[in-house]
């Protein structure tokens, strides 16, 4: 029996085993990666501010002008909501008004179409309550000046705080 050729071929086995060992011990491992987020009731109405409640150009004020605004509030799905008004510088909701100089124009605010709800600031009276979508959802305000004595000629104006309560 010739030595050389076992020799050799016991070498290529020994060199066979020796690089199939290394690919076994190149394997793989897996793990887990936890991703979390955590979503709290909460409500957005400065994404989309409120839009103006513009009553025109108006002459004597002897019938009344009404008006819409929009506000639109986003609120994560399922957070129930209340839309409160304030009464502006007056601080009356039941007294609103828009001023120029010591001049005013009594004006109101309502939920309903009618005219009939006035829209304050006092969650379960007369706020406006929904739940939330976690889209944006809309909502009008209804707003009227009355037939009164004509102020003077000018531009009026008056600022409401729209608050949203969750």
């Amino acid at each position: 029996m010739n030595i050389k050729p076992t020799l050799f071929a016991a070498a290529l086995v020994a060199a066979g085993l020796s690089v199939s060992t290394a690919q076994a011990t190149a394997g793989t491992v897996t793990a887990t990666m936890p991703v979390t987020i955590t979503i709290q009731n909460a409500c957005d109405v400065s994404s989309v501010a409120p839009t103006t409640m513009d009553f025109g150009t108006q002459g004597p004020l002897t019938s009344a002008v009404n008006q819409t605004s929009t506000i639109s509030v986003t609120c994560t799905s399922g957070a129930a909501y209340n839309i409160g008004l304030d009464g502006g510088s007056s601080g009356n909701i039941n007294g609103r008004t828009m001023v120029n100089g010591s001049n005013s124009v009594a004006y109101q605010l309502y939920s309903d179409a009618n005219h009939t709800t006035v829209w304050g600031n006092t969650i379960g009276t007369d706020t406006v309550a929904s739940t939330g979508t976690g889209s944006s959802q809309a909502f009008t305000v209804y707003g009227q000046v009355p037939a009164q004595a004509t102020p003077p000629a000018g531009t009026y104006n008056d600022t409401v705080n729209v608050t949203v309560t969750y």
